[in-house]
């Protein structure tokens, strides 16, 4: 996992503040169980039924990104918090 300024917590808290202020009403009902990746610091985001597909193209856009991940609809959906470098697996 690359370096961040963000704990695991601020990333969390950052990302669902994002979800919840600027996308639920925007995606959420055309995108259920989706996996959601956000990049916390610019809001960039992408969907895909595959959530390795949705962080490679996440990656893609801002390689150093620091990222929240979620499955669309769930309240404990396992989120994840990362940056930088791939290190889901």
């Amino acid at each position: 996992m690359g370096h961040t300024k963000f704990t695991k917590e601020e990333i969390a808290s950052r990302g669902r503040l994002l979800y919840e202020q600027n996308l639920r009403g925007v995606i959420e009902a055309d995108n259920l169980n989706k996996f959601l990746i956000i990049d916390i610091e610019t809001g960039d985001y992408e969907i895909d039924t595959d959530d390795l597909a949705a962080s490679d193209r996440a990656h893609q856009k801002h390689p150093n990104g620091v990222f929240y991940g979620m499955r669309i609809g769930r309240r404990s959906s396992g989120s994840l918090g990362f940056s930088g470098t791939r290190g889901l697996r």
